[in-house]
């Protein structure tokens, strides 16, 4: 957890959000759903999840954001439609910065730097 009070605020109201909004499909232990690998029927896939064993890592904080708030549909591509609803009714651009400090926090400070390198870059 990092020491900066204010960060640590926002990873708390982050996480409190997540519980609220995302954790139903994601899992309470960012976990994602089970065969999250495998296509759904729809051609779809399961909620992935958000701890270092998933792909959210492997995309900048810019993609991040905006899949969350505009919704998977606006980032995946049209073979592989996607079931991530939109939040940016729901929740404030901040709120949604919050979201993304959480999950990137319960990463491991390995994936945390490689995360980072792709930020510097801003590649998907």
């Amino acid at each position: 957890m990092p020491s900066d009070p204010s960060r640590r605020a926002a990873i708390a109201r982050g996480a409190a959000l997540y519980a609220e909004h995302c954790a139903s499909c994601h899992g309470a232990r960012l976990e994602g759903q089970p065969n999250w690998k495998r296509r759904l029927a729809d051609g779809s896939y399961p909620a992935p999840p958000h701890d270092e064993t998933g792909h959210t890592w492997h995309h900048p904080d810019s993609l991040l954001f905006a899949i969350v708030k505009r919704g998977g549909a606006d980032a995946a591509p049209s073979s592989s439609p996607s079931r991530m609803p939109a939040f940016g009714e729901k929740l404030s651009d901040g709120d949604i910065w919050m979201v993304v400090e959480f999950i990137k926090s319960r990463w491991p400070e390995e994936i945390r730097r490689e995360q980072e390198q792709i930020n510097r870059k801003g590649s998907h």
